[in-house]
């Protein structure tokens, strides 16, 4: 049976992973301040400053599969990852790093595809460009890259902050010209077993198939909960007139239809 550990295990993708993987695999996760439903013996208190005890917990393991989905300071987390690779680099073990659309920043003129050249403005962006470069230059294909969208799920900070807008009658600020695209915690980690499984390498963006726009999106979810239409305020991204994309798309057609959503999908399954 293949060992897993999931770095960053406690948050909104690492719990749902820890749901997925718990059969069929031998898992293991880190936390940094709230522990996970795994077994006591099988979790480990983790800041991203603690490399020493990175090495620790990797070599106890010795983990066939590091699946990383860490927060934390930018220029830490590139230290973290530069070690972890260095360690793994001689090993057999594989590494999935979840990196995100803000790679794509620099340039919302279209939709973005696993092969186009990543060209980052915010601070965020070129971090996340950094640390998978970073981890392809040491291991190579052994690296996986997952870039994904914004992701919800039914206790997704996203939603509890939709909630709380509403029950405050908090504005909430939306942007009526871009379009993104998103992604269900419980679609993605089904996602990741099934690339995991068939050994697929390489990058991947995994988000919903079709389009919206962040004002739709939101207003969709607002018009399930609540009659309290104005609390949207609909701003230009940019306070560009035109349309601005910020979305990837996947050219690679690994994912079977089965296994992916709309935007529809996502908003029925969060509110069902």
């Amino acid at each position: 049976m293949q060992k897993i550990l999931i770095l960053g295990a406690s948050g909104l993708v690492g719990r749902a992973l820890i749901n997925e993987f718990t059969e069929g695999f031998e898992l293991y996760g880190t936390y940094y301040s709230s522990i996970t439903r795994l077994s006591n013996d099988k979790q480990f208190q983790l800041d991203v400053q603690q490399i020493d005890k990175l090495m620790e917990i990797t070599r106890s393991i010795k983990p066939d599969i590091v699946i990383s989905c860490l927060r934390g300071d930018f220029n830490q987390q590139l230290k973290f990852h530069k070690e972890l690779a260095i360690e793994l680099k001689n090993k057999g073990s594989r590494v999935y790093y979840f990196s995100t659309t803000n790679v794509f920043d620099g340039d919302h003129s279209r939709s973005h595809i696993e092969t186009d050249l990543p060209i980052a403005e915010s601070v965020y962006g070129k971090f996340k460009i950094e640390c998978e470069n970073i981890l392809k230059g040491i291991l190579d294909e052994r690296v996986i890259i997952l870039r994904i969208p914004a992701i919800w799920g039914k206790d997704s900070p996203r939603l509890n902050f939709i909630k709380e807008s509403i029950k405050n009658n908090s504005v909430i600020d939306v942007y009526s010209n871009l379009v993104c695209n998103n992604l269900l915690d419980t679609v993605l980690a089904k996602q990741l077993r099934l690339i995991i499984e068939n050994n697929l390498k390489g990058v991947f963006h995994l988000g919903s198939v079709d389009m919206t726009t962040q004002g739709q999106f939101f207003e969709q979810i607002l018009s399930k909960l609540t009659s309290k239409k104005g609390i949207l305020r609909y701003c230009l991204y940019q306070d560009k007139v035109e349309t601005c994309y910020f979305r990837i798309n996947s050219n690679r057609g690994a994912i079977p239809s089965s296994l992916q959503c709309t935007n529809q999908d996502i908003i029925s399954y969060l509110l069902e």
